[in-house]
Formats: C-alpha cells, sequence, structure tokens
C-alpha cells in the first residue's frame, strides 16, 4: 500500500512538472526582454556577474536600490555559467528563470500539499492537479512568471514558505521547522520587509480562529524560525547601510517601502476595491469556482468556530486567511498595480479546487457556478468576434501597426476559434454534468494558451524589442572611440542592456537639450565596460521618430547612420549641440530651465 501511495505521488508531481515545464519554460529565451522594468534588473544582475560587485545592485551606472538582491543574485548566477552568450543570445533566459522556476517550484508544492493532506477526498490525482492549474494558468502568473522582475520569485518563495508552515501544523508527526523559516528569509531577501508584513498576518489571523492555537505556534517554532529568517535576510541590508548609508535608507526603506505604501508612487492610485478586480481578472475564466471555494470556506470556518477543527482538515481556511491577508494588506496601500495580488494567488488556486471537491455532490450549485463561467466564455468569444471594433481604438505609439499586425499574423482567428471551441466544450460539460468539468476546461485552456501566447510574445517581441535590438548592434558598430550615447524621447532601458554602455536618458522637451549639454559637463557615470572618452567631439543619439521631429532636436545638424522601427541613429556633434542650446537660453529659455528639476535616470 505504502509502495503504491508513493507511486501515485510521484505519478502526479511528473504530472504537473510537464504541465510547469511547458508554461513557464517552453520557450522562455525564444523574445527579448520587455522594457520598461525587466531589463533594469537583467542589467543589474549582468552587471554583478560582469563586474564581481555582488553586494550593491547597479544600472546605467547608477545605484538600484528599488529591491533586495536575490533577484539580482539569481540572475548574474545564470549570466555566470559558461558560455552564457550561445544558449542564452538575447540574454532573457538567464533574467527570466529566477521568476520561472519559482514559479515551477511552486506548482509543485501546491499539488503535492493537496495530494498529501486531500481534505476528506478520496480523489488522489485529479484535485492536486486542479490546484496545480488554477495557479499556473492565471493569467497574472502566465504573464509574470515569464518576466525578469522580483514579482514571482516573491510569489514563489511566501508561497512556499506559507505552504510550509500550514503542513508542518496539519502533521502528526514530529519534526523541526526548519524551510517554512528559510523560504521566508529568501522572500524578504526578495522583495523586503512585505514578505514578513503578509506571512504574519496569514499566520495571526489563521491563530486567531484556531482553539488550539497554541499547539499550533509551537508546532512551527517562532522564536528558532525568526532567527533563521534573520541570519538569511538580515545580512545584506546591514552590509549595505554600513557601505551606503542614508541614500540606501532614504531610497530602500523610505522611497520604495514607505513611501509607495501611505502615498501615491508614479501615479498608480486605484480604489480601495480595485484588488477586487483584480482578484476577479486574475482567476478567469475560471473565476466563478474561485468565488464559489471562497463561499465553502467560510461554510468550513463557520463550522469550525462551532465544533473546532482538525489541524490536517483547514488547508481551505488557511488558504481564506492567506487570500483575506493580501486583499486587506494592498488595499489599503496607497500605490496599487495589479503585480501585488501575485502572492494571493496560490491561495486562490488552492480554493478553486475546493470547489472542484464540492461541486461534486452540489447538484444546484454546479449548475450555477458553470452557468455563470459559461457566460464569461460566451463574453469573451464575443469580444473576439467583434475584434474589429475595438482593435482600431488601439493606439500604440511604439506599434502604430499592431491592429493590422493581429490580424494579418491570424492571431484574432486563432483567439475566436479557441474561445468558440472552449465555450462550445464547456456547454456540452455542462449539459453532461460531466464529473472532472473543472479538470477537463482547465486541461483545454492549457492547449489554448499553448496555442496563443507564442505568436503574441512573438508578435509584441518583433514589433516592439526587435528594432531596439538592431539598433543596439548598430550601435555596436558604429562607436568611434568612447562616443557618448543618448536616448531621447521614448525611455527604453534595453538599450543600455544591449549596448552595456552608460546611456544618458532625455526628454524631447526644449529644456532636454539643455539637459544633455549640462550631463556632457558634469556627469561621470562610469561602468565596468563603459569608458567614455568625455572630450571626444562627437556622440550619438537614439531619438524616436516622434521627437525628432520637434524642431529644437531635427535643427541641430546631424548625420543619419540608420533607423530600426521608430528609432533613429545619429552622430551629432556636440558643439552643434551647444550651438541650439546657447540659441534656446538667448530667446529667454533660461528662466523656465532653471526652475525645472533636472530628470535623472
Amino acid at each position: 500500500m505504502f509502495l503504491f501511495k508513493t507511486k501515485n505521488r510521484l505519478l502526479t508531481l511528473v504530472v504537473i512538472l510537464i504541465f510547469g515545464i511547458i508554461i513557464f519554460l517552453l520557450g522562455l529565451g525564444s523574445t527579448g526582454l520587455v522594457d520598461e522594468t525587466p531589463p533594469l534588473f537583467a542589467a543589474a544582475g549582468k552587471a554583478m556577474s560582469e563586474s564581481g560587485d555582488w553586494l550593491t545592485p547597479k544600472v546605467n551606472g547608477i545605484f538600484r536600490f528599488d529591491k533586495p538582491p536575490l533577484i539580482y543574485w539569481l540572475m548574474g548566477l545564470f549570466y555566470s555559467l559558461p558560455k552564457n552568450e550561445v544558449w542564452d543570445s538575447l540574454g532573457t533566459i538567464s533574467a527570466r528563470l529566477p521568476s520561472a522556476l519559482a514559479s515551477l517550484f511552486l506548482m509543485l508544492i501546491i499539488g503535492d500539499t493537496i495530494y498529501c493532506w486531500p481534505q476528506n477526498s478520496g480523489r488522489k490525482l485529479a484535485t492536486p492537479i486542479v490546484a496545480s492549474l488554477g495557479f499556473a494558468l492565471s493569467p497574472l502568473i502566465i504573464v509574470w512568471s515569464r518576466t525578469a522582475v522580483s514579482d514571482a520569485l516573491l510569489c514563489g518563495t511566501l508561497g512556499i514558505s506559507l505552504l510550509l508552515f500550514w503542513r508542518r501544523m496539519a502533521s502528526n508527526k514530529k519534526g523541526n521547522c526548519i524551510s517554512s523559516w528559510v523560504f521566508l528569509g529568501l522572500a524578504i531577501l526578495t522583495k523586503g520587509p512585505v514578505a514578513l508584513v503578509l506571512a504574519a498576518l496569514t499566520l495571526s489571523s489563521f491563530f486567531l480562529i484556531q482553539k488550539d492555537w497554541r499547539n499550533l505556534l509551537d508546532k512551527i517554532k517562532p522564536k528558532r524560525g525568526l532567527l533563521i529568517t534573520v541570519i538569511i535576510s538580515l545580512p545584506w541590508y546591514v552590509l549595505e547601510l554600513i557601505k551606503e548609508g542614508k541614500p540606501f535608507w532614504d531610497s530602500f526603506f523610505g522611497y520604495h517601502n514607505f513611501q509607495r505604501y501611505t502615498s501615491v508612487v508614479n501615479n498608480h492610485a486605484e480604489p480601495f476595491w480595485f484588488f477586487l478586480y483584480v482578484m476577479v481578472l486574475g482567476s478567469l475564466p475560471f473565476t466563478p469556482f474561485l468565488f464559489h471555494g471562497i463561499f465553502e470556506a467560510f461554510k468550513d470556518l463557520v463550522t469550525s468556530l462551532k465544533k473546532g477543527c482538525i489541524p490536517s482538515e483547514s488547508l481551505f481556511i488557511y488558504c481564506l486567511c492567506w487570500l483575506g491577508s493580501v486583499l486587506i494588506f494592498f488595499s489599503i496601500s496607497a500605490t496599487k498595480l495589479p503585480s501585488y495580488w501575485l502572492p494571493a494567488i496560490p491561495a486562490a488556486a488552492i480554493l478553486i479546487s475546493n470547489s472542484f471537491e464540492k461541486l461534486q455532490n452540489q447538484r444546484k450549485a454546479f449548475s450555477s457556478t458553470m452557468i455563470i463561467n459559461l457566460l464569461i466564455l460566451l463574453g469573451l468569444s464575443i469580444a473576439f468576434f467583434l475584434s474589429n471594433i475595438w482593435l482600431n481604438t488601439i493606439n500604440d505609439p511604439e506599434i502604430p501597426n499592431l491592429a493590422s499586425n493581429l490580424l494579418s499574423n491570424g492571431i484574432i482567428l486563432k483567439a475566436r476559434l479557441f474561445f468558440f471551441a472552449f465555450l462550445f466544450v464547456g456547454i456540452v460539460l455542462f449539459v453532461f454534468r460531466t464529473q472532472n468539468t473543472l479538470l477537463y476546461l482547465q486541461l483545454l485552456l492549457f492547449l489554448g494558451q499553448s496555442f496563443l501566447m507564442q505568436p503574441i510574445r512573438s508578435l509584441g517581441d518583433i514589433s516592439r524589442q526587435l528594432p531596439l535590438r538592431n539598433i543596439s548592434k548598430q550601435i555596436l558598430k558604429s562607436r568611434r572611440g568612447g562616443e557618448t550615447l543618448a536616448m531621447i524621447g521614448i525611455r527604453k532601458p534595453s538599450l543600455h542592456f544591449y549596448t552595456k554602455q552608460i546611456v544618458f536618458y532625455e526628454s524631447s522637451a526644449e529644456e532636454g537639450v539643455l539637459n544633455l549639454l549640462e550631463r556632457f559637463k558634469y556627469d561621470r557615470r562610469i561602468n565596468f565596460q563603459d569608458k567614455p572618452n568625455y572630450g571626444n567631439e562627437y556622440f550619438l543619439v537614439v531619438i524616436d521618430k516622434y521627437s525628432s521631429r520637434e524642431e529644437h532636436w531635427s535643427n541641430i545638424n546631424h548625420h543619419k547612420l540608420g533607423s530600426h522601427g521608430i528609432y533613429n541613429l545619429w552622430r551629432v556633434k556636440k558643439s552643434d549641440l551647444n550651438t541650439k542650446a546657447i540659441d534656446l537660453l538667448n530667446n529667454g529659455f533660461e528662466a523656465n530651465w532653471r526652475n525645472k528639476k533636472v530628470e535623472r535616470f
């Protein structure tokens, strides 16, 4: 019997692993980095690998204190592997692997947890797969797990930590609680104190509704565990504070943590109920199953408050506390971004599996949930069949032909066919009340996202990022000696990543002319690969076609070296830039310019 259970458990994990590899790893390096944020992370990780400075993240010659170093360390580790430029020619596999692997491991832990603690269910194989796919097929997870930022890594490390905490509390076996605290320390090294706050809120809210909370608390060994977490996470913060002092404190703790939470940063102001919208969108097209799972978990919670709860049967209640903690904490935050919801998605996926279990024996609830789900699928189908109407409203200056490209590449036609098939299969399953309806729909969505996402990624890469890679190659071929590189108008950090050169980013407004001249005089940023000769007579300019039409830029004498997409590459004489600056100052622009803060990248 033990051997049979072991084989089934292994089979379940192998199936989940195959799904995860296809969703998260397949074609990971086939497209370039997507501006704006991912190239900043990738550049910092690559700089650590090539410079040997693994303490302080730097991008474009400037300290980057936005995030703790774990994401940069992992990226840098992959960039340091032998022959990296051969198997990772675009530099995207190394940058995206931390996010992809974190989501893959979390997917496996979700499935294994559901398998080992089946919550009064005999459905050993189907439910773990439903829970794992509920996580992996979330639209937010599909996007962020293949993106070179720290959000998916936080979701992975924190999610694994919280699940391991619950597994320790649910287990009747004696043992140490070490790995959960280790992953919590890694989560703090990924995103900062927010990981500790979310873990504390989840655990404390769960303890509040448990009669035997002291015994559960003792199982996770908080005193020893916190020491482990501190040993893992604190040294980098201390070393960085000693090395950089107040700038690090003000930037990381002051701006990127306290100020982001207490005030609106970068115009990301949203209403208090914003994350209710994100919760709906983040579980599409299976949102009805999530809300039904939440409802069933509330029923379990009420029952447990009256009669008590066996720890090994409390997973859905625990996930309700987990999801609620993320929802409340970030709803209070002044700055709100969709990616903040990622830490709640593992809990949402497990609650979806709760719905899957309960619907097998609830005919009325099954019918209501499926009808709502079919209406969602009908809406998506109609939206794609009416795409000719809403495609014309898309106005992206970086991809002016996006609508026509979507039609000519057949992506819209594929989406129409898929969602029509999705709706048809859903109706058939509903009519026959198939036992594993949700699982079959998930498998169909799995095939659909594999069918649709790769062409969408390829089109976006060719339209938006390929011109930047091509112009970067031309810069590397055309640059003479230590010519300084500037980018005017649309700011693309990937230009720095691909050229490995310091880039002066300036606005297309008139003050950009004066700011750029100031940089030539006073800015002395030098990184490990770029040592420009500031006395060089010429400099290179990447300028988008919209900015190049501005009179104060177009009137500067320049030699056009090439054009890729909406970007032009110019060679400009510094004396000609100086002449234009003098002309602007003579026309009364100086007072206006002095009153404006010079932007720094």
